[in-house]
């Protein structure tokens, strides 16, 4: 029996790696100036958490499964309803916002594509406690700001809201909102005539299929947007929530990102607990990739899970959709997987031995990343490992240096080398990496 990895996993190599952990970080250090603090909840769940956000069918979609005890148990899709399982048991008394992120990898049944994966990683930040158009703008504002800090600088930021959509399912004389919206919240991925098609198989008339469709192109810069569809909602709810999303756009722009920000009333998101702004992020790409992240406000979740009614507002970035666009655009640094010094002990005595780990030892608590020989090669094939491997500088340790308390360095670019005291090797290297 040949042993492959399980469909919609991958592995990865120590290079992907290192281009991964560079954009967790600097998604990290955004989240973190922004004070939100880290939080990690189990990665598998009972399967009724999910199953009271979004139903049986939801089932289809998860790792679900029956463990020992007779459990019925699932791996997490998302981290939004185990934050609010977390919150719910515990910090319901806590002072408010709570404001957490998280960056860990989700699991989902799905059929692999383009940017989807059965497990796949997200970045994350949940705001609780805060009903106040404030908290929405710090939470879309932190959206930007974490694409800006990989260096991705050409996406957009399309923000809906479902108060809006809730209200326009009514204007359609439409009882089913939710069918409705799940359905254009699936436009991009059809063709105009099959989404066409698809209201018609929904149950509306031509009427109701050219609102829809001139709703859909209700998009674009929010001063161009906010005035049409005050136009277009009469209703006093809706316009409240188009006063509010003024008042959101105005704190985005004092937050300085107001230059990545649309308007988009045809988003609908494809969860049905969001309550009010919805938003997304679009980066033009070649690749097949849409969305790379969204989020909005959800403040009926908490309720939903037994707490008392909290409203909250958050984000998920899909980081297996932002990595191969930053890598298309070259955004991630070459990745350096190398060591800057290596040291080879010359010769198979055991004060030699000693004296070569005492090195490496003194250079690693130094901070310098440094390697050492442990195949046993004689000098030429170590020095000939060592410049397949690119270091920039090798430590020799041999007899005769040991006899004279000595060491030698030797420059693997120039081939020069010097001697220097076995105390002095930190120092001299120190300086000469520049570190």
């Amino acid at each position: 029996m040949k042993v492959e990895r399980v469909k919609g996993t991958r592995d990865f190599l120590p290079e992907e790696m290192a281009k991964r952990r560079w954009v967790f970080e600097r998604i990290r250090e955004v989240f973190e100036r922004y004070n939100f603090t880290e939080v990690l909840t189990p990665t598998f769940e009972y399967t009724e958490l999910f199953k009271l956000r979004s139903g049986e069918e939801v089932v289809k979609q998860l790792y679900a499964f029956v463990d020992k005890g007779g459990r019925d148990i699932s791996l997490r899709p998302d981290m939004t309803s185990s934050v609010a399982r977390l919150y719910v048991n515990s910090f319901q008394t806590a002072p408010k916002p709570i404001k957490w992120y998280y960056i860990a990898n989700m699991f989902r049944y799905e059929e692999p594509q383009s940017g989807r994966f059965r497990e796949f990683w997200q970045a994350g930040v949940e705001l609780i406690g805060s009903d106040k158009v404030e908290a929405d703008a710090e939470v879309i504002a932190l959206f930007v700001e974490s694409y800006l800090a990989t260096g991705l600088e050409d996406f957009t930021v399309n923000i809906g809201d479902r108060i809006l959509l809730d209200e326009f399912a009514k204007m359609l004389n439409v009882e089913d909102d939710i069918g409705l919206m799940r359905l254009i919240d699936k436009k991009d991925k059809l063709s105009r005539e099959e989404f066409v098609n698809a209201l018609k198989d929904f149950g509306l008339g031509d009427e109701g299929v050219e609102k829809v469709l001139s709703l859909i192109e209700i998009k674009g810069n929010p001063d161009e947007v906010l005035p049409k569809a005050e136009e277009l909602f009469r209703s006093e709810e809706a316009r409240a929530e188009i006063k509010r999303l003024y008042e959101l756009v105005d704190l985005l722009d004092a937050y300085g990102v107001s230059r990545w920000i649309k308007i988009d009333l045809g988003i609908a998101r494809g969860f049905d607990y969001y309550t009010s702004v919805v938003f997304e992020a679009i980066a033009p790409n070649d690749l097949g990739i849409g969305s790379i992240g969204g989020g909005g406000r959800y403040d009926n979740l908490i309720e939903v899970f037994g707490g008392k009614p909290t409203p909250a507002t958050g984000f998920a970035i899909g980081l297996e959709r932002l990595i191969p666009i930053l890598e298309w655009k070259g955004l991630i640094p070459e990745v350096k997987l190398r060591p800057d010094v290596y040291v080879i002990p010359i010769g198979d005595e055991k004060e030699i031995k000693r004296t070569a780990v005492e090195v490496l030892s003194a250079l690693r608590r130094a901070g310098i990343k440094a390697d050492i020989e442990l195949m046993g090669r004689k000098l030429r094939k170590a020095l000939d490992y060592a410049g397949r491997l690119k270091v920039p500088y090798v430590v020799l340790v041999g007899k005769r240096d040991l006899e004279k308390g000595n060491a030698t360095i030797r420059d693997m670019e120039s081939g020069e080398q010097i001697v220097v005291k076995k105390e002095e090797v930190v120092s001299e290297l120190t300086r000469l990496l520049g570190v």
